[in-house]
């Protein structure tokens, strides 16, 4: 990812305390840091990445402040300091943060923004030949997988359901299956809101590369409302956050990775394995959900009548 924006003023040190240490933001997060600072709380703390919770309602809510060497997801920070520095080491669950003024502080950790970084990585276009020959290399990376691949929705019905109808173009059957799915599963993350955040970002980002007719980008627009609407009631607040974003576009790190490869920018075979490796059972939901994104971006160029006219898409 490209560092955007870099802050050349010299930040002075506060009395009787250590200078902040630099850190790196998602763009999604710039309605949260550019504003004045407001309180939050230490949703959860872990040697590679602290989660904060700011207090409202309004999107993102969750912040993630990560080391440099931990998953990069749409929302984080990523300081300098790596996970064998021990970063987030006075942090604790439950305790009180302060985010805002280009600034994220906990107890024992203070970071400032010093530059900034695109969660939607550029693809550009992308012809229909090279697509078929990403979505065969990203399902071929799959199934070398094998059980590495395997998420905790694997072969669930509502999963299988959810990819045909994005691929028919059907919105009313995607939706059903994706409401059903929505909160599916233990952790920060649940499993079903893995899947449709992968589906939801590669809708977006492999459709509006691929350029057809902006019947994926539409769908995308459509089933990333219906699945955020009440997000916030139905799911972790990690995860509805994850959710807004890949909406808008927004992916982690080792997801834009595996889009660059569907696009023809890398190879696939290392950029899948980053991503399965990410988590307990999340970077392989979000594969699922990724290749189900892609399998639909291909299918639906083909919706065209003979005479080149755009078929309906079923709402």
């Amino acid at each position: 990812m490209t560092a955007l924006v870099r802050d050349p003023i010299p930040l002075a040190p506060r009395p009787g305390r250590r200078p902040p240490a630099a850190g790196a933001a998602s763009l999604a997060l710039r309605p949260v840091l550019d504003p004045p600072r407001r309180p939050a709380r230490v949703l959860a703390a872990f040697p590679s990445a602290v989660y904060l919770e700011l207090r409202g309602t309004a999107e993102p809510r969750v912040v993630a402040v990560v080391s440099s060497d931990a998953v990069r997801l749409p929302n984080a920070v990523v300081m300098v300091a790596t996970r064998r520095e021990r970063p987030f080491r006075s942090v604790r669950e439950g305790g009180e943060a302060w985010i805002g003024d280009g600034r994220v502080e906990a107890e024992g950790l203070e970071t400032k923004v010093r530059r900034w970084w695109d969660p939607a990585p550029a693809l550009g276009p992308v012809t229909p030949a090279a697509l078929a020959r990403g979505v065969g290399a990203l399902e071929s990376a799959l199934g070398e997988a094998g059980d590495t691949a395997r998420g905790g929705l694997a072969d669930h019905p509502d999963l299988l359901r959810l990819s045909g109808r994005c691929a028919e173009g059907d919105l009313a059957g995607a939706v059903e299956s994706a409401e059903r799915i929505v909160g599916l599963g233990p952790g920060l993350t649940p499993s079903g809101d893995d899947i449709l955040a992968g589906l939801l970002v590669s809708l977006r980002l492999i459709g509006g590369a691929a350029g057809q007719d902006d019947r994926a980008v539409w769908l995308a627009d459509w089933l990333g409302a219906a699945v955020t609407a009440d997000a916030g009631t139905r799911t972790t607040s990690l995860a509805a956050t994850l959710l807004h974003c890949a909406a808008s576009g927004g992916a982690g790190a080792e997801v834009a990775a595996v889009l660059r490869a569907v696009a023809g920018h890398e190879p696939a075979g290392p950029a899948v394995r980053r991503l399965l490796a990410a988590g307990h059972t999340s970077g392989a939901d979000l594969a699922a959900g990724v290749h189900a994104g892609c399998r639909a971006a291909l299918a639906l160029r083909s919706l065209r009548s003979p005479a080149g006219r755009s078929r309906k898409v079923s709402a």
